[in-house]
């Protein structure tokens, strides 16, 4: 994978190109910090490639859900049900 800076897009755009065509994808870097992945999809199908990325995005999101809520505790059902029925009197 290829890593390249914000500047490298303004000047040399060609070999960004010719890596993204070569490799699939870039990684385009601010202020040394990965910000971007440019993916090459000229040989597939934009609304998939799209539907893939979005749902690898939730899946970080719910991971990282899950993560949070595991190191605070669970709830047990007791507590659940009394957020339930508190929610139901709109407590």
């Amino acid at each position: 994978m290829n890593f390249y800076t914000v500047r490298d897009l303004r000047t040399t755009p060609k070999s960004i190109w010719e890596n993204l065509v070569a490799d699939g994808e870039v990684v385009i870097t601010n202020n040394g910090k990965p910000t971007a992945i440019m993916l090459d999809i000229s040989g597939g199908n934009f609304e998939e490639m799209l539907k893939a990325i979005r749902q690898a995005k939730a899946m970080i999101a719910f991971n990282s859900m899950r993560s949070k809520a595991a190191s605070k505790g669970y709830m047990s059902e007791e507590e659940i049900q009394s957020e339930i029925d508190a929610a139901r009197r709109g407590e």
